[in-house]
């Protein structure tokens, strides 16, 4: 199933030779790793690696093969994959495709036989940096004009791009529980989390007014995770700004607790490399518990711009580097965390912040 040779071209000018793996051609993005040991198809489904280039730093991937139910939206979103051993071959028997036969439907890049733990460490020391794969383009000039036309993620706006461009609804329609989801890229299983419990959910595009939404009578608001940078989206702050003055329960997750510390004067930064994977630590402050939690974000919220502020209290901290996971607004029914609560995949410690944002509007 191999298809020949793949080039991979770090910025800082590491070259990797592997084997070709999906389709044809030339792919860029920000390089990143996960460090996840399932839930693969998952992974690359989900909107917010719009953009990257994603290292599986697990040895095998494939291994069980794809299901058109395991996907978190309607199409891959990586712009390519770097694995040690992408298996073209699986072994589960509700196995629908192999992995090679879906990077070929999905017409999707990847160069196989990688030491990742070993880039993946690479990357943990130098940071993300931007990165071109190729199975067409064999010589070092040529990798290195096409790397010089990749955008840097810093400041790019990418949750238009996958917002949904009509809205939709899901969950019992008589439901009292309405809640009106601003889509800058939301995982199928966020959603689920919502109508399990009862909700009646609506989605809208990303640069939808705070009008629109209202109209829709929601009994609260919600967030979405998504890519990208989230300092250039004013069209979603100032939304948010107004949400906040009418006071109903508001839950951000991802992207969506960027824009909810960014609505109330609070900046945020590119982090060094990020944190993605499915067994990070967080501490619940206000329980004193401790969480292992997915996550998959490349900014994170400014901590001296939220001891500035004293209507922010943190809620939520990551134990390896005591980043801010979790905040919430004193004297407002709204709240949000870095990580992903719905956990698709990875451990379902924190899907109780659903049954908190529910027992809000109840």
């Amino acid at each position: 199933m191999k298809q020949g040779n793949a080039y991979l071209l770090l910025e800082d000018g590491t070259m990797i030779c592997g084997k070709a793996f999906g389709k044809s051609g030339t792919s860029t993005g920000e390089i990143c790793f996960n460090t996840g040991m399932t839930g693969y198809q998952e992974v690359f489904t989900d909107p917010s690696y719009t953009g990257q280039v994603l290292i599986m730093n697990n040895v095998h991937i494939g291994n069980y093969g794809t299901r058109q139910t395991d996907v978190e939206s309607d199409s891959v979103k990586v712009r390519a994959i770097i694995g040690r051993n992408l298996e073209s071959k699986f072994s589960r028997f509700l196995g629908e495709m192999s992995l090679q036969q879906y990077f070929e439907q999905q017409e999707i890049l990847a160069i196989d036989g990688v030491d990742t733990r070993a880039l993946v460490a690479h990357v943990r020391t130098k940071g993300a940096m931007n990165c071109i794969i190729s199975t067409t383009l064999t010589d070092l000039e040529s990798l290195e004009n096409g790397l010089k036309k990749v955008p840097s993620m810093d400041g790019l706006e990418l949750a238009s791009t996958v917002s949904t461009t009509e809205a939709y609804s899901l969950g019992d329609e008589k439901s009292n529980i309405r809640i009106a989801v601003l889509d800058f890229g939301v995982k199928k299983n966020i959603l689920n989390c919502m109508t399990e419990r009862g909700a009646y959910v609506k989605v809208f595009p990303a640069k939808t007014s705070y009008h629109d939404l209202k109209d829709f009578q929601p009994t609260g608001y919600f967030l979405s995770n998504g890519p990208g940078d989230p300092a250039p989206m004013h069209y979603a702050v100032d939304t948010v700004k107004q949400i906040l003055q009418e006071d109903k329960p508001l839950f951000g997750i991802c992207l969506g607790h960027q824009l909810l510390a960014l609505a109330n004067g609070i900046s945020t930064f590119k982090m060094h490399h990020g944190h993605r994977g499915l067994n990070h630590p967080v501490k619940n402050i206000i329980t004193g518990k401790s969480e292992i939690t997915t996550q998959n974000h490349g900014f994170g919220i400014d901590p001296e711009s939220v001891k500035k502020n004293p209507e922010i209290e943190i809620t939520h901290v990551n134990l390896n580097d005591d980043s801010i996971e979790g905040i919430r607004i004193k004297g407002k029914k709204a709240f949000s965390v870095q990580y992903h609560p719905e956990a698709t995949p990875g451990p379902h410690d924190s899907r109780y912040l659903f049954d908190t944002f529910i027992d809000m509007m109840k």
